[in-house]
Parts: C-alpha cells; structure tokens; sequence
C-alpha cells in the first residue's frame, strides 16, 4: 500500500526522501527482451553447467535463473535438447580484407571478411593475429573493424608492414618496437591486446624485438616460429626468450625442416613442452591451412598435453581445407579424447585470459549477451588434419544460433522465427 500524503509544510530532507522513496516504488522493472529458456547452460568461467534460462534485456545479459517465467519476456526461444555457451573467442585469425593483389594477408585476397564466416560457427569475438603492423593498423581499423559486427581485437605484428608478404617479413628495419608499443599503449589500447612474430627466417632477432615491445607496452607476444633452416630450438624459446603469459602458436603444426615439433619422432612429447607450460608459455592451435598435424596432436592428447587456446587461423585456404570452422574444429578436439567442456573452455575463457579481455567470455550478469547455440550430433563423422589424413568420430558440434549483443545474428533452423502461416492469423482457413 502505497502512502499517498505528505504532512503539510515538509522539511527539505523529509521531502528529499519521499521523492526518493517515490521513484523506487514506482520505478519499471528492468524487461527481458529475449529469454532462452530451457537449454543447458555451459559458462567455464562460472562453473555453471546446468538446465537453466538466460534473460537478455537490451545488450546485455540480465540474469540466469533456473525458471524465468515466460510472461516476463517480451520474446521467448526454447532451447530445450541445445547446448548454450558464452560466444566463441576465436584467438587466432586473418581478417585484413582487402583488394591489394600484391599482399598476401594485410589488405589481401587471403583475409577473409569476418562477418561471412564467424557467427555461422559461434564465434562472437575474434582477435586478427598481426595480418597489419603499425604502418597500416589504420587502415585495418577504419575498413573492416569499424564496419564488422563481429567484435574485432588485434594482435599487432612487430613488422610495421604487418603480413604483406614473406620478404618484407625480414626486413629488421621495419621492426620498430617504440612505434608498435605506441600504437598499443597511446592509440588503441581497447583493440590491441598483443603482439605478433610471424614467419623470420633467422635467428631469434625477430621474437626479441617483439618481446621488447610487448614489455613496453605492457601485452603478450604470439609466435609463428616456423620457416627458419636448420629449426631453431623452441626449448630456447620457450625457457629464454618467451615470458610468462606469451603465446605459442601452431602448438601441433608438423615440418621438422623449417618448425622444431613438440613431439619428438618417437611420437614422446618432449620434457621441457610440459615444463613450459607450467612456466606459463600459452600454446595456441592455430589450426590453419598448414599448421595441425594428427601425428602431433594425438601422442600430445594422450600423453595429457592439452593446448591452453583452441583457435583456426582462420583465412581463405584454412577454411576450404581440414579447418572448415570453429564448431568442427571443437568436434575435432572431442574425437581425440577432450570433453565437452575442455573445447568450450578453450575457445571462451582461456583466450580471454590470455588476451588480458577478462570482460569477454562468460556468461555474467551485465555483461555483453554474446551467446551461441549448439546441437550436439551422434553419428558417423570424419575430421582430416592439413597432411590430408583422417580420423573418425562419432560426435559433432553443429551451430544452431548466435546472439551478438543481444541480437539474433545466425539462426539455422529457425528457432526464433514463428512458422509462417501464423503471420496469417484469421485469414487461414
């Protein structure tokens, strides 16, 4: 019951609380615009995996409840038999789109443009592993990261060319570490979480000079350590030249000429791989058209080496090779021995540790509603590695929906739709 007089003539501070008291009680409450109801919820940030609905009021996630009435939602989707993850993080990606025929990944045919290829896999939030360097980080930004839905992070390449092509790649003069750390630190620091070393054909030159950026501006280091002959020691690497918290990527890549394996060829994992880990070097799948290799991954998995990040190098040939996506790329993982929660929890909340974005991959009250949708499908399924061999599989992970702040982006059966003939209300016969 509400109390609808004041005594005559308040004093300023009764007045002060009544109106405060007003606006409390007659306040809206906060609607649900969209609540996925029903669907078991898998949030590793919050050990959470359960039967439960998950509220969205604009942008953001409201709440996640075990029962939310439905008459509270202004929409409701049942999800009932799906799987409900926080969006995927995918670490590793090429999405420097452009028309340059001269480049290879910056500004080239090779990137992919990322909304055609991220929310029909789950993945809401995507981190470009240096394709551009300070020179033309610019450019990226203005042409695909502001114009994406998807939600772009970058890894900024110690070349200030970034990846224009395997020559300039080499060229030390351009490996400026006070330009690449001020365009983190001073610029962008809300897009640019690290730093990339990609493709040197020498000594450890390229990796320290990165290191030397990433310390100055404070972010973690990824390394592409392939392509140098005789290999250089990725024990060196790991124990002298890495710090705690940088990153290696093509954890389970296979070309004992140019790349220094991690399973030796007795199919071991090597001692110090285990010690390196426990020193806090991240290991990256880092999938792409040539970097993960069966004979590496498998003895790795078995051994109980389990990469840290589970990532695609997404770009044009990975997709159209043993890639495809991220969800077959999680299902590759669960045929070879990880379980459900293992893959989500390396594509939602380990890279978004890594990246130091801890605002990113969970499901928390208040945070932005990045959500994706999977059905888990039994039956006969192959998976091929980059060598072109396979291995079979019985389960698989098939994107059923994403939801990218709070809006429906991919929906491949149509869960949120009414059928059609309803728009036709009385007129139906």
């Amino acid at each position: 019951m509400y109390l609808t007089s004041l005594p005559p003539y308040p004093n300023l501070k009764v007045l002060l609380l009544w109106m405060t008291f007003l606006v409390i009680v007659h306040a809206p409450a906060q609607e649900i615009d969209l609540l996925l109801k029903g669907g078991r919820v898998l949030d590793p940030k919050n050990e959470i995996d359960a039967i439960a609905d998950i509220a969205i009021s604009g942008k953001l996630i409201l709440k996640i409840e075990k029962e939310i009435p439905s008459t509270d939602a202004k929409k409701t989707i049942d999800l009932s038999g799906y799987i409900v993850t926080p969006g995927l993080l995918d670490m590793h990606v090429h999405v420097f789109h452009g028309t340059d025929t001269e480049s290879y990944i910056a500004n080239g045919l090779t990137s992919l443009p990322p909304d055609g290829f991220t929310f029909r896999s789950g993945v809401t939030t995507v981190v470009d592993a240096g394709s551009s360097g300070w020179r033309n980080f610019r450019e990226f930004k203005k042409q695909t990261i502001d114009k994406s839905q998807t939600r772009i992070l970058a890894l900024l390449n110690i070349v200030g060319t970034g990846m224009y092509g395997r020559f300039e790649e080499q060229n030390v003069m351009d490996m400026n570490p006070t330009m690449t750390s001020h365009m983190i630190s001073r610029l962008f620091p809300e897009i640019l979480v690290g730093i990339k070393s990609a493709h040197y054909w020498g000594d450890f030159t390229q990796v320290d000079l990165a290191v030397e950026a990433g310390n100055l501006a404070n972010v973690p280091v990824m390394v592409d350590f392939g392509e140098h002959q005789p290999p250089n020691s990725i024990e060196a690497l790991f124990m002298q030249h890495l710090r705690p918290g940088d990153i290696f990527t093509h954890t389970f890549s296979y070309g004992p000429n140019n790349r220094e394996t991690i399973v030796d060829e007795n199919l071991k994992v090597k001692p110090f791989v285990f010690q390196a880990q426990q020193r806090g070097i991240r290991f990256d799948v880092g999938h792409g058209g040539g970097a993960f290799s069966f004979r590496q991954a498998i003895p790795a998995i078995q051994q109980g080496f389990l990469p840290d990040v589970i990532s695609s190098d997404l770009h044009k040939d990975s997709m159209n090779g043993g890639f495809k996506d991220m969800a077959n790329l999680l299902s590759k993982f669960m045929n070879m021995g990880l379980s459900l929660q293992d893959v989500i929890l390396r594509a939602t909340w380990n890279p978004a540790q890594v990246i130091r974005r801890e605002d990113l991959g969970h499901l928390d009250p208040g945070s932005e509603a990045d959500i994706a949708v999977f059905s888990l499908r039994e039956g006969d399924f192959g998976f091929q590695d980059i060598r072109r061999t396979r291995i079979s599989g019985d389960k698989k992970l098939e994107t059923e929906m994403t939801i990218r702040a709070g809006r429906i982006v991919w929906d491949l059966n149509g869960l949120s739709a009414p059928h059609w003939e309803s728009e036709l209300g009385e007129n139906i016969k």
